[in-house]
């Protein structure tokens, strides 16, 4: 899919992204109906959200440490950025694109999360519970879907699918712009007649056959140390993001929220090393940022050489 032209690529990914969308909104409603009472069932109400110790059972600090594990959800947003380049009328485009995803995020990320700790107490989905489904099988399973862990299999394979053929184009992307400006072989900047840079597709495809190889090689390991560097690259992203938005606002002020955002990140990235199995995060995304640092500066010294005009 990601071979063929972009409008391809786009229909099939919103056809295919609706099944997880289906499913959340479908989650919602039902979990809805469960907590104000449905047909003759006793309404679940609001007590799980006070009960077990209160609101905030943990404190603050159980909030912050919990936006370690919540802000790898939204990791992948900027990819609407992305997206510019091929846009017809990216001027209308993007700025509806962007309030479009802040209010589906809303909606479906803190409604599901919502629906999920009001339904279940959190002290039975916490680790060492003893949980051992899906607390949205559990939901499913209360009103009598039969193979609702199959059902919610299927969204979960299908959404990690659409998840992992949106970053297969970010990527793409991502390694053909770096070929345009000089920091990567110039050959990935070329497209087809499609107008898709299938060469920096294959080099794209290539990595990703490499992270599944190293997790048949390293069971036990290859997931935690992927996932951190995962972590850590798209925390790094919005960090560079942050700090260049700074930097191209501070002539028209109005500068202080991305000083914010930027300081924000930083504290999450630093938090990573107090919380149990997210240590990780650090020694392994700054080993790998040690590695593209000085292969950055090498390309950057033959930039001049390997740089591509557009018309080219």
């Amino acid at each position: 899919m990601n071979a063929r032209d972009v409008g391809s690529f786009g229909n099939f990914e919103y056809w295919f992204a609706m099944i997880k969308v289906v499913a959340i909104v479908m989650f919602i409603a039902v979990g809805m109906a469960l907590i104000l009472g449905w047909d003759l069932r006793p309404a679940i109400g609001f007590s799980n959200l006070t009960s077990h110790g209160g609101f905030l059972p943990t404190g603050l600090r159980g909030v912050w440490v919990a936006m370690v594990f919540v802000i790898f959800s939204y990791v992948g947003t900027e990819i609407v950025a992305v997206t510019a380049g091929e846009a017809k009328n990216p001027e209308v485009a993007l700025p509806r694109a962007v309030r479009a995803m802040a209010a589906r995020l809303i909606l479906f990320y803190l409604g599901a999360v919502f629906v999920l700790v009001t339904i279940v107490p959190w002290t039975q989905i916490q680790p060492g519970s003893g949980v051992t489904a899906s607390p949205f099988v559990r939901v499913f399973q209360l009103i009598g879907i039969p193979a609702a862990a199959h059902i919610v299999n299927f969204v979960v394979i299908t959404a990690a699918a659409s998840s992992m053929n949106c970053n297969l184009y970010l990527v793409t992307r991502m390694m053909f712009s770096l070929a345009r400006g000089g920091y990567a072989p110039q050959a990935w900047g070329r497209v087809s007649t499609k107008g898709v840079p299938v060469r920096a597709l294959m080099v794209s495809a290539a990595g990703l056959g490499l992270a599944m190889l190293v997790s048949i090689l390293y069971p036990s390991s290859a997931y935690v140390y992927l996932f951190g560097i995962s972590l850590f690259g798209g925390l790094y992203a919005w960090l560079v993001i942050f700090v260049t938005h700074l930097f191209f606002r501070r002539s028209m002020g109005t500068k202080w929220s991305s000083a914010l955002g930027a300081l924000s990140i930083i504290a999450i990235l630093l938090t990573t090393w107090w919380v149990e199995g997210m240590r990780i995060t650090l020694i392994a995304g700054l080993s790998w940022l040690a590695v593209l640092t000085p292969l950055y500066m090498w390309m950057s010294r033959r930039g001049r050489s390997l740089r591509m005009s557009p018309a080219e």
